[in-house]
C-alpha cells in the first residue's frame, strides 16, 4: 500500500516536471524567434542643396540632390519626391550651403523675390527690428571684448547748460547800455534805441554783511571763453539693455564671404609679416525702430556712448539711477573737501594717470 502511494507521487512529480519543461522550452523558443526577426526599416529620399545656393537664388532641378533617410526621421517640412513640384521654381530665403536639407522655411515664392533679396546678414535681423551703426572707440566696446553677436548694454553721458528760453543762448546774457531812448521831435511816433557793443555778462546784486553797510555789489560771472561763462553739468545713464551686435567693423561691399571680401584679413592670416588690419571704428546694433531714432539723436548731439558686455543667457532687466555729481557724493559717501589754510604743492588743476617713461617700461617676459 505504501509502495503504491510512493509510485503515484513519483509519477505526479515526473508529469509536473515534464509540463514545466515544456512551457519553459516554448517560451525560450518564442523569445529566440522574436529576437531573430529584424524590423523592416523604410527609407525615403529627401532633397538637399546639391551646390551652394545664394540668397534669392532660384531652385531648379540642376541645383538639387537627394539623400536617403529613414521613414522615422522624415519631417513634414522636408521635400520628398512626391513634393518636388512644390519646391521647383522657388527662391532661397537665405544662403543655402551644399548638403543642407531643404525645408519649407528656407524657400519662398518667386513673386516675393524682391522682399527676400538683399545682403545675407539682413536675414539675421528679427522681424520688427532694425540695424543701426554707431562710431566707437576702443573704450566704447570694452577693449574690443565686444564682437559679432555679443549682447550689450548702452550707456550715454550728456552735458547740460542753462539757456535763455527766448534767445536759446547759453546764460548769462550780456548787458549793454542804452542811449537815445524815446521819440524824436517833429517826426513819426517811432521809438529809437541805441545800444553799445561789448557788454559784460549779466550779474546780480549782493550785500556783504561783513561791511556793515547797505552798499550792494554787482557781481558778474567769470567769463570762461571755451565754456561761454557757464560750467556744463554732466549726467550718465543706461539707455538700452540687451542689444545684439550685428557686426563689429565694416561690412563687405558685396555679399561674398568675408575672407574673399577682405584681402587684408586673408593676407594677415597667411603672412605673419603683413600689417595688422586697422582697428574697427564702427559697430552695428540690432535695435527697435524707436531706439534707432534715439541713437540717431544722441549721435548727432555728440553724446558719449559706451557699451558693456553681458552674458547672452542673461535676460534680466535692471533699473538704474542716473549718475550725477550729487549721486556720487551721496551714494558712495564721498565728502566734499574742507577749505584748509594749507595745500599741497605744486597745485593740481587736472588729474593725469601716472605713466612710466619709455626707458622704464618693463619688457615682456620671454618664455
Amino acid at each position: 500500500m505504501r509502495r503504491g502511494r510512493t509510485m503515484i507521487i513519483v509519477i505526479l512529480i515526473i508529469i509536473i516536471a515534464i509540463g514545466v519543461g515544456y512551457v519553459a522550452i516554448r517560451q525560450f523558443l518564442g523569445t529566440s524567434t522574436q529576437g531573430g526577426q529584424q524590423p523592416q526599416t523604410t527609407f525615403v529620399e529627401v532633397y538637399i542643396a546639391g551646390q551652394n545656393i545664394p540668397q534669392g537664388g532660384k531652385i531648379t532641378q540642376e541645383v538639387l540632390d537627394t539623400i536617403t533617410v529613414p521613414q522615422d526621421s522624415l519631417n513634414e517640412v522636408m521635400f520628398t519626391q512626391d513634393k518636388l513640384a512644390n519646391l521647383l521654381n522657388k527662391v532661397a530665403k537665405y544662403q543655402l550651403d551644399q548638403g543642407v536639407v531643404i525645408t519649407a522655411s528656407m524657400v519662398g515664392d518667386a513673386s516675393n523675390a524682391v522682399a527676400i533679396s538683399g545682403p545675407v546678414w539682413a536675414s539675421s535681423i528679427p522681424a520688427g527690428m532694425t540695424a543701426m551703426s554707431l562710431p566707437i572707440s576702443r573704450l566704447a566696446v570694452s577693449g574690443y571684448a565686444i564682437t559679432d553677436g555679443a549682447h550689450v548694454n548702452l550707456n550715454a553721458c550728456f552735458l547740460f547748460v542753462d539757456v535763455d528760453p527766448a534767445f536759446q543762448t547759453v546764460l548769462p546774457n550780456l548787458v549793454a547800455g542804452l542811449t537815445g531812448t524815446g521819440f524824436l521831435p517833429d517826426a513819426l511816433p517811432a521809438l529809437t534805441v541805441g545800444a553799445t557793443a561789448g557788454g559784460s555778462p549779466q550779474g546780480r546784486l549782493e550785500l556783504d554783511p561783513s561791511l556793515g553797510s547797505q552798499q550792494p555789489f554787482y557781481i558778474v560771472p567769470n567769463n570762461i571763453a571755451d565754456q561761454a561763462g557757464q560750467r556744463p553739468r554732466m549726467v550718465c545713464q543706461m539707455l538700452l539693455q540687451d542689444a545684439v551686435v550685428l557686426k563689429l567693423g565694416n561690412f563687405p561691399l558685396s555679399s561674398a564671404t568675408p575672407a574673399a571680401a577682405d584681402p587684408n584679413a586673408a593676407a594677415t592670416a597667411t603672412d605673419p609679416n603683413a600689417p595688422a588690419p586697422a582697428a574697427p571704428d564702427i559697430v552695428t546694433l540690432i535695435v527697435s525702430p524707436q531706439d534707432s531714432i534715439t541713437l540717431t539723436y544722441l549721435m548727432y548731439t555728440n553724446a558719449q556712448i559706451s557699451m558693456t558686455l553681458r552674458n547672452p543667457t542673461d535676460q534680466a532687466r535692471q533699473a538704474t539711477e542716473a549718475s550725477t555729481l550729487q549721486f556720487l557724493l551721496s551714494q558712495y559717501n564721498i565728502p566734499v573737501p574742507a577749505k584748509l589754510p594749507y595745500a599741497m604743492q605744486p597745485a593740481l588743476g587736472i588729474l593725469i594717470a601716472p605713466s612710466l617713461p619709455n626707458d622704464k617700461v618693463p619688457a615682456p617676459a620671454t618664455p
